[in-house]
């Protein structure tokens, strides 16, 4: 985990071991979250309605971490396994799929001079892409770097790197800002590496947040069959 050419809070670089995870392919679309409000009776997000953010299949924006996580739980009690946001150690494994050197979920190729720059980042465009729009990353994520900046489990802790357990870090135990990660339709110079971090207080509800989820891995037996 972490940069030296990157900021402070991505220093010192180190090694870190996290358990198995599967994490979803895409961010939690405006379609998706729709049966969680219907569900629920839940608010709906700010820009909801906003037809710059309002596509079935946009990334559900505005969402506080708090609402993020009722949706895991929700989704957790609907189908019997257990969903959460990731940690910041597991959203980067999944961004660097198995490239360690790469600076970017897609490699080395900086934002502005990849094919798609202008229609995310050229202002043509307000709010995110419909998700999976672009080529995944080689574990088959789509959109890490890009469309909404993604809700972490983490307290957020500048100088977390430092002292963090080398194995499943879970971010520090208390603190006033939730960790985030990967780039987003208004910002992507600066956290759309794999080692960028960034924060917010968990209340916030901005139109460049969103979030994926993930799952734990349980065993399963052969007769089972594996869990959908």
């Amino acid at each position: 985990m972490g940069c030296e050419s990157g900021q402070d809070a991505e220093r010192p670089v180190h090694r870190v071991t996290v358990d198995a995870f599967e994490m979803a392919a895409c961010q939690v679309r405006n379609v998706d979250f729709e049966f969680f409000l219907e569900a629920t009776g839940h608010p709906v997000p700010p820009f909801w309605k906003d037809p710059d953010f309002d596509h079935p299949d946009q990334p559900v924006v505005a969402v506080s971490w708090f609402e993020a996580v009722k949706y895991c739980d929700w989704l957790s009690k609907l189908t019997g396994r257990h969903y959460r946001l990731p940690t910041e150690a597991e959203w980067e494994r999944a961004a660097r799929a198995g490239r360690e050197g790469s600076l970017y979920p897609w490699g080395n190729e900086p934002p502005h001079l990849r094919p798609e720059y202008h229609r995310r980042w050229g202002g043509e465009v307000r709010g995110p892409l419909p998700v999976a729009g672009d080529e995944p990353n080689a574990f088959g994520i789509f959109d890490l770097g890009e469309n909404v900046h993604e809700w972490c489990a983490d307290w957020f802790q500048a100088d977390y790197y430092a002292v963090s357990p080398d194995r499943n870090p879970p971010g520090p135990a208390t603190g006033t800002r939730r960790a985030s990660r990967g780039g987003s339709w208004r910002h992507h110079v600066k956290v759309s590496r794999c080692a960028a971090r960034s924060s917010i207080p968990p209340e916030f509800q901005y139109a460049d947040y969103g979030f994926r989820v993930v799952r734990d891995v349980f065993p399963f037996s052969a007769q089972e069959g594996p869990h959908a």
